[in-house]
């Protein structure tokens, strides 16, 4: 066996491995079809390393040359689809499949061409590439926020279009690929080639399986974290991420203020409307809270009918008047399942981040402005202020 054949069998073996594992994580988590697509992806360039080994086979192997290019390039049309799902891009089916059809036809046309002609190599090359700088394409033209491992992946495929385009002049350097299809895996230019895939075969495969493997962890912390009634973070979710941004507010010496809020008589709305109206009530007022919040804001559920909202970049002054216009929107909305007169209403603690104080000080006193809310007689705001501040204006009920 030459060294380009232990090469194909090596590269046939990691793409069926690299199938089987995205497929295991297609089939743990049903929602990845970009895993899907990337197991189909790896699949047909198993299939494309089997057809290349079987070559030598056959005594007419022109058909079976146009068959392993298609079938190398629709792996890579796979793989793409793969990429528009992963990053939430409706895949250019049109583009792709005119380029697919146009590449086959020209491969078998330029068979007549001699062996070692350029437009031949070229031929068979530049549509790969094509292909592949497609798929920057796509994660370039994504909505979503890139991050380094994306930036990553996108130098990755770039690497990877560049050396299909320099292969021809590989081949030409390097004597040709073989006097004809069978004699391929004899020459040195397979060995190169087929190195050069095992590289980025592997790269590529490895990064994006850590890439997706890192979305379904952070899914899953996401999950445990969000309440499933109100859609907002639960108790678990809203404390940590709420002491990470009081660190990092700390740190870049901006305020930070926290508003907690309580539903007023809840249960005599569970006891007499029934708990379906109460959870209609909780999404309700959540719905508020997520349109209040900013990507600055943590909200979350953090009781039965108790929410809070931690504000990193707002003073009291800034927080009192969240708190005030979320309690005016809230007291005025028409509840479904309530009677046409009957209104829900929310009191208010606010307190902000006093210099030598820490979260747990800080939701203490925010609390503390809560239950004096509720003691004055609900639906109103109330601000945690130091003892030796004096009294500020409080708003009154609506």
């Amino acid at each position: 066996m030459t060294g380009a054949a232990f090469i194909l069998a090596i590269n046939m073996a990691v793409a069926g491995l690299l199938a089987a594992a995205f497929m295991t994580i297609a089939v743990y988590d049903v929602r990845r079809v970009s895993a899907r697509w990337m197991a189909v992806g790896y699949l047909l360039g198993a299939a494309y390393f089997i057809i290349e080994f079987s070559i030598p086979a056959f005594s007419n192997a022109i058909p079976v040359v146009v068959v392993a290019f298609a079938v190398m390039l629709a792996g890579i049309v796979a793989f793409n689809v793969a990429i528009a799902h992963k990053y939430d891009v409706a895949p250019p089916w049109r583009l792709m499949l005119g380029l697919f059809i146009a590449a086959t036809v020209v491969v078998s046309l330029v068979q007549d061409l001699p062996r070692h002609s350029l437009a031949r190599m070229m031929a068979y090359q530049l549509p790969y590439a094509l292909m592949t700088f497609l798929a920057i394409g796509i994660i370039r033209s994504s909505p979503l926020k890139r991050q380094h491992l994306d930036s990553l992946l996108m130098a990755l495929l770039a690497a990877t279009g560049l050396q299909f385009a320099a292969k021809p002049f590989i081949a030409q350097a390097l004597g040709g690929w073989g006097a004809s299809p069978q004699a391929y895996v004899e020459s040195s230019y397979a060995s190169v080639s087929q190195a050069l895939g095992a590289v980025f075969l592997v790269a590529i495969a490895l990064l994006l399986l850590v890439m997706i493997v890192r979305d379904v962890l952070a899914d899953a912390t996401n999950k445990s974290e969000t309440d499933a009634l109100s859609g907002l973070m639960n108790r678990r979710g809203f404390e940590y991420h709420a002491r990470d941004a009081l660190r990092s507010a700390v740190r870049h010496g901006v305020p930070v203020s926290l508003v907690i809020a309580d539903l007023d008589h809840f249960k005599t709305i569970n006891d007499g409307f029934g708990h379906a109206c109460g959870d209609h009530v909780i999404k309700v007022f959540a719905g508020l809270l997520h349109e209040t919040a900013s990507d600055s804001h943590i909200a979350g559920r953090i009781g039965g009918e108790e929410f809070a909202i931690l504000l990193s970049g707002s003073n009291l002054a800034a927080a009192r008047l969240l708190a005030e216009g979320t309690r005016a929107a809230f007291s005025a909305l028409p509840i479904v399942g309530l009677p046409a007169g009957r209104r829900c209403t929310a009191s208010f603690g606010v307190a902000e981040l006093r210099p030598e104080g820490d979260f747990d000080s800080l939701m203490r006193r925010a609390d503390q402005a809560l239950y004096d809310a509720k003691k004055d007689g609900r639906d109103c705001v109330r601000l945690a202020v130091a003892p030796d501040a004096g009294d500020l204006p409080l708003t009154g009920r609506g």
